[in-house]
């Protein structure tokens, strides 16, 4: 399965608004998982099975829990049974066929 999400606390005091810390200690909870993964600007997303990437996510989460009165989960998920390798397939396929349609306009 793929799963992108976003943690972010809210209630910082930070008076720019600013959450990168946080999210800094969430991503660091992913990429010590060894799971595949890839981070944004705005979603991480990861893949493995349903257990792992749960996990992962929860103790992403958790991670962030300590630098706000509370904290925000978005998530969303894909879930494709006997498929692997899919945080990069899908954005191959979609380059193929973007190539077969004439190239790149540069929007989404």
């Amino acid at each position: 399965m793929l799963v992108a999400f976003s943690v972010a606390p809210s209630g910082t005091g930070n008076a720019d608004g600013s959450v990168h810390d946080a999210v800094a200690a969430a991503v660091r909870v992913v990429r010590d998982s060894g799971l595949p993964h890839r981070t944004t600007s705005m979603f991480t997303e990861i893949e493995g099975e349903w257990d792992e990437v749960f996990d992962v996510i929860k103790r992403a989460t958790e991670a962030v829990a300590p630098y706000g009165s509370r904290v925000s989960l978005v998530l969303k998920a894909d879930i494709r049974p006997g498929w692997s390798g899919e945080l990069d397939g899908k954005i191959e396929r979609l380059e193929a066929a973007i190539d077969r349609q004439g190239g790149d306009s540069g929007e989404a």
